[in-house]
């Protein structure tokens, strides 16, 4: 699959004619809501990980020195805390965009913090996408994101940001606060 997905993304009509919908956000989404919104609510999605495996070589890093940013992996028994956000359909040009390295839009069912639940979407970069990279120690996963930086502005601030706002949420994620351990580390 090509690194930009944006083609792929437009052509999901499941959702079609429907006046607004549920999007799960797992990392930048969480902390970085560059669109209009409706609702915003805690939500978690069962069976999935947030793993630090996606290239960005558009947004926290370049073709020629990429940043990892995170996707899901499918884990049994996991849950996976972010935030859910009501977009009206015109939201998704903008998000096709901004998530086009690799990210495909997938329904999933979305659990709400307090309670209630609903088919949704969300943004998945797969492993067989051009940009994926895959599994890696963590310890090498915080020195690639401590030297990347792209047009979004370094690599790093993305790491630090998403476990800030876990944090915000009341949530562990032993991956994403090992890696911020890791860089505190490698900048120390």
């Amino acid at each position: 699959m090509s690194l930009d997905t944006s083609a792929i993304n437009r052509s999901m009509d499941l959702f079609d004619g429907h006046h607004s919908v549920w999007l799960f956000g797992y990392g930048s989404l969480i902390w970085k809501a560059d669109f209009p919104f409706l609702e915003r609510r805690p939500a978690s999605i069962a069976g999935w990980v947030r793993r630090f495996w996606q290239g960005s070589h558009d947004h926290r890093g370049t073709p020629e020195a990429p940043g990892r940013v995170v996707t899901l992996v499918p884990q049994e028994g996991a849950t996976c805390h972010g935030m859910a956000y009501l977009v009206t359909p015109e939201e998704f040009a903008h998000l096709d965009h901004r998530e086009k390295n690799g990210y495909l839009r997938v329904p999933i069912d979305i659990v709400f913090d307090g309670g209630g639940s609903v088919l949704g979407l969300v943004y998945i970069a797969r492993q067989d996408n051009a940009a994926f990279l895959g599994a890696a120690p963590e310890r090498d996963i915080a020195r690639q994101i401590a030297t990347a930086h792209g047009p979004s502005g370094p690599n790093a601030d993305y790491l630090l940001h998403l476990a800030q706002a876990l944090r915000e949420l009341g949530h562990e994620d032993e991956h994403v606060f090992a890696i911020e351990a890791h860089l505190a580390r490698t900048a120390g």
